[in-house]
């Protein structure tokens, strides 16, 4: 499976921002829909977090607390891409976004999807 991700630039707190990630690559009479996602990110110095994840039909999402009210993580299978749409950003929001696929979500958990495929990267630059 092969994840492109996009969408990412230089904002100014407050204001917004969409992600997309676009999927291709399974294997043949499967769907983007057998696959969970998720939106993950990567600060200078820092160590890749979970940001939000979405079940393979997306009828259940999950976030980290300090996104949730501001972030939200989408789907259209149709279109084989997931977006996480980035409301009031602030300045710790600045990092390189990833966007992650795998076959299972594992409800109830802290972190849902731990990804098997990943997509290459976006950077966030949000100014203050």
């Amino acid at each position: 499976v092969q994840l492109q991700a996009s969408g990412g630039g230089l904002v100014q707190a407050g204001e917004s921002l969409r992600l997309s990630c676009a999927a291709s690559g399974w294997p043949s009479g499967w769907t983007f829909s057998r696959y969970a996602a998720g939106w993950f990110r990567q600060a200078p110095g820092k160590e890749r977090e979970f940001v939000a994840a979405i079940t393979g039909n997306g009828a259940i999402t999950h976030y980290v607390d300090f996104v949730k009210g501001r972030f939200t993580i989408s789907r259209d299978n149709a279109r084989n891409t997931v977006f996480l749409q980035m409301n009031s950003v602030k300045a710790e929001d600045t990092a390189v976004y990833f966007c992650g696929a795998g076959l299972s979500y594992y409800t109830g958990t802290s972190q849902p999807v731990r990804p098997s495929y990943w997509g290459q990267g976006t950077q966030v630059t949000v100014s203050s």
